[in-house]
């Protein structure tokens, strides 16, 4: 991400990804926050209301570098079912 020039925050711990969270909810030029899987298990029920309860940044889970539990092509089938496009 940070080759496209998009920056980010690494964090591990509960209270990190809740600050993390927390700031870049009140920055202006976020409209999209991208958060691992694990990540959001870590902190589930406060992302979830994050997610229902603000307008912007629209929160997108996305599978970490390790991977998921999803099948191989689970990305490539949500993008072909949602917009028709094989990729």
């Amino acid at each position: 991400m940070r080759l496209a020039g998009i920056p980010g925050v690494v964090v591990h711990e509960k209270k990190e990804i809740k600050d993390a969270l927390n700031e870049a909810i009140h920055m202006e030029d976020v409209g999209v926050i991208l958060i691992t899987e694990v990540l959001v298990k870590t902190c589930r029920d406060f992302i979830y209301d994050v997610k229902l309860n603000t307008r912007r940044p629209l929160i997108v889970e996305i599978p970490d570098r390790h991977g998921t539990g999803r099948a191989k092509d689970s990305i490539t089938k949500y993008v072909r079912d949602a917009i028709g496009i094989k990729i």
